[in-house]
C-alpha cells in the first residue's frame, strides 16, 4: 500500500502545500493575455511572411525543443514565446491568405474561442448524463446540417475526429445493416468476400479503413473515372457484375463530392439507383463539397445527396472550423446503434438513449461540436452561404487569370478547386516527365514563399492544383498567385 511507503510527517507536509498545477488568479490572466498576444501576433502578421519555410532541418529542430528535458521548470511566458516562434519558423502556414493547398483552412475566430471553452470547461461526452448541454449542442448542429442536406428525420449523427473516421463509421454501419451476423461473428461470419465500391479519385482512406476493419484492402474496388474525373457508372456496372459473379458480396456504394484531387461531382443520382438496385449501402463523401448546402443558390451540386444512407461532412475544411472536426450522419439509427452497442457497469445509466459512446467510434472525447456551434449561431447560414459563393467566385476568378497567362485547365468543376497544366509540356512530355516538371514548378513557387500549391495527378495526369481554403483571400492574391506560376515556370524552364 502506498500510505505504508509514505511517512505520515511527509504525507501531512504534501497536504499542507498547494497543487504544482494550481496557479493563482493573476497567473491565469498574464497565461491567457500572453498566449492571446501571440495568437493574435500570428493573425496579423501570418501575411506579410513567406507562406512556407523555404527548407527545415529536422535535426536543428530536434535539438530545440530537446533544450526542454523538463528537469527544470521554465517561465510559461518564454515557452509560449518560444513555441510560437517555432511554429512560425518551421512550418507551412495555412492560415495565410496565399496558401492554396489541401482543404485545411483559416479557423474562425469563433472557432478558436470555442476551442478555449471546450478545454476549460473540458466536458466528457461519453455519457449524456455527464455533459446533457454539450451533448444537445452537437446534436442540434448535426440535425440543422443533415436538414440542409434533405436526409429524412430521425437522423444519427456524430462528431467525429475527422473525415476517416465518419467514413469508418460509414463501412461499419454498411456492414452490420447488410450482414446481421457480423456484429457477434465477424467477418468469418459472412459467407463470401465482402467488397465496396468509390472512385479512383476519391480519398483514399477507404484503403486504411479495410485494413482496419479487416474487409482488407483488397475488398476496395477504385471504379475508374470518365472525362471530367467523376465515377464511371458504365465502369461501376462491370466491376460490380463481375464481382457478383465471382460469389463476392456488394455491400456498399461510395459516392464523392468534392474530390481531393480535381475537386470532381460523382453522378450521386446514378449511384443512388445502382444502390438501389443492388441494396447496397450508399455513402456519400461530401467531407468538402457538403458545405456548399448552406447556399440555396449553390445547393443543386450536390443533387441525390439526400437518398444517401449516410454523408460525411467535415467542418474543418470549408467550414472554416479549427482542426479537426468531422461530421457522421446516418437516416439508420438502427444500424448505428447495433453498430456501436455497449454496456458495462463503471458507465452511468442510459436515461435518454443517446449515450454518445453507444452511438460512434470514439468512448472518452472531447466536445469537438462547440466550434461549429458558435460560427452558425454568430454567422448564420446566410454567412456560410455568401463565404462559398464568395469561394466559388474566386475559383472562376483563378481560372481565367491562369488562362489568360497560358496555363491550360484540366478538371471540370464548379467548385474553387483549379487543376492547371502547361499546355506544351502537357502535350509533348511522357507522363513521368511532365509529373517531373509540374512538380519542379510547385516547389520552385513554394521555394519563393509568396504562395502555396502543390503538385497532383488526374488519372496519372500531372497538373498544379491551386485551392481557394482561406477566407482571407482576396483577388488580388490569386493574381499574386498567377505571377508566382509564370515566375517559377521561366525559372525551371520549358523543355525544348
Amino acid at each position: 500500500m502506498m500510505s505504508d511507503l509514505i511517512s505520515a510527517d511527509l504525507m501531512e507536509s504534501w497536504l499542507r502545500k498547494p497543487s504544482p498545477l494550481d496557479i493563482g488568479p493573476e497567473q491565469v490572466d498574464e497565461l491567457l493575455e500572453t498566449t492571446v498576444t501571440l495568437v493574435r501576433k500570428h493573425a496579423d502578421g501570418v501575411a506579410d511572411g513567406p507562406v512556407a519555410p523555404v527548407s527545415f532541418d529536422s535535426d536543428q529542430i530536434r535539438k530545440w525543443v530537446g533544450e526542454y528535458d523538463f528537469s527544470t521548470p521554465h517561465s510559461a511566458e518564454s515557452v509560449l514565446a518560444d513555441v510560437a516562434t517555432g511554429l512560425t519558423q518551421w512550418g507551412v502556414h495555412t492560415t495565410h491568405p496565399r496558401y492554396f493547398g489541401l482543404f485545411n483552412p483559416t479557423p474562425h475566430w469563433w472557432g478558436v474561442a470555442g476551442e478555449l471553452l471546450t478545454a476549460a470547461f473540458n466536458p466528457q461526452l461519453a455519457a449524456y448524463s455527464h455533459a446533457p448541454a454539450a451533448v444537445e449542442i452537437e446534436q442540434h448542429v448535426l440535425r440543422f446540417l443533415a436538414n440542409r442536406l434533405g436526409l429524412p428525420s430521425p437522423v444519427a449523427g456524430s462528431f467525429t475526429t475527422g473525415g476517416a473516421e465518419a467514413n469508418l463509421s460509414a463501412v461499419l454501419i454498411a456492414l452490420t445493416r447488410h450482414f446481421p451476423e457480423y456484429a457477434d461473428r465477424g467477418l468469418t461470419a459472412i459467407p463470401g468476400q465482402p467488397v465496396l465500391y468509390a472512385s479512383a479519385e476519391s480519398h483514399l482512406a477507404w484503403l486504411k479503413i479495410a485494413h482496419m476493419t479487416g474487409l482488407g484492402r483488397d475488398a476496395v474496388r477504385l471504379v475508374p473515372v470518365d472525362d471530367g474525373y467523376r465515377m464511371d457508372i458504365n465502369e461501376l456496372r462491370r466491376l460490380h457484375a463481375a464481382d457478383v459473379a465471382a460469389g463476392m458480396r456488394p455491400f456498399l456504394l461510395v459516392g464523392t463530392s468534392g474530390t481531393t484531387g480535381g475537386g470532381a461531382l460523382d453522378p450521386l443520382p446514378e449511384l443512388a439507383a445502382c444502390a438501389a438496385e443492388w441494396n447496397t449501402h450508399l455513402h456519400v463523401d461530401a467531407a468538402w463539397a457538403g458545405t456548399v448546402a448552406f447556399s440555396d443558390e449553390l445547393r443543386p451540386m450536390l443533387a441525390g445527396i439526400e437518398q444517401a444512407d449516410s454523408v460525411t461532412v467535415d467542418a474543418h475544411k470549408w467550414m472554416s472550423a479549427p482542426m479537426g472536426a468531422g461530421m457522421f450522419l446516418s437516416k439508420h439509427p438502427q444500424a448505428v446503434a447495433e453498430s456501436f452497442r455497449v454496456s458495462t457497469s463503471y458507465m452511468p445509466a442510459d436515461t435518454v438513449g443517446s449515450d454518445p459512446y453507444t452511438n460512434s467510434v470514439q468512448w472518452s472525447r472531447r466536445l469537438i461540436g462547440l466550434k461549429v456551434f458558435l460560427g452558425l449561431a454568430v454567422t448564420g447560414q446566410d454567412g456560410y452561404a455568401s463565404q462559398v459563393e464568395r469561394d466559388t467566385a474566386l475559383g472562376r476568378l483563378l481560372a481565367v487569370r491562369a488562362k489568360e497567362s497560358g496555363w491550360h485547365r484540366i478538371n471540370d468543376t464548379p467548385l474553387p478547386l483549379v487543376c492547371v497544366v502547361d499546355p506544351a509540356v502537357d502535350a509533348r512530355l511522357s507522363p513521368a516527365e511532365s509529373w517531373a516538371w509540374h512538380s519542379a514548378v510547385a516547389d520552385k513557387v513554394v521555394e519563393r514563399g509568396q504562395a502555396w500549391i502543390s503538385p497532383v495527378r488526374l488519372s496519372g495526369r500531372a497538373a498544379l492544383r491551386l485551392c481557394i481554403t482561406s477566407y482571407r483571400t482576396e483577388a488580388a492574391d490569386v493574381a499574386a498567385l498567377v505571377e508566382e506560376m509564370d515566375k517559377a515556370r521561366t525559372a525551371v524552364g520549358i523543355p525544348g
